[in-house]
């Protein structure tokens, strides 16, 4: 699986888990999803991505 394709499981399974919290736990959840979202505008913009990093990170071990 390329990064780009990780990166993409990884924001989606963020957003998803995000909304369910926010339906049974707390509204506030819902700043995940946003954060999540800023940061894929951000990283488009930047070619910088804090989730690719820490990805690399984490297979490199």
């Amino acid at each position: 699986m390329s990064m780009e394709n990780k990166i993409r499981v990884l924001a989606g399974t963020l957003v998803l888990v995000s909304s369910l919290l926010a339906l049974l736990v707390s509204p506030y959840w819902l700043a995940l999803a946003g954060f999540v979202g800023i940061n894929l505008i951000q990283s488009a913009f930047t070619n910088f991505c804090p989730a690719e990093l820490l990805l690399r990170k984490a297979n490199s071990k």
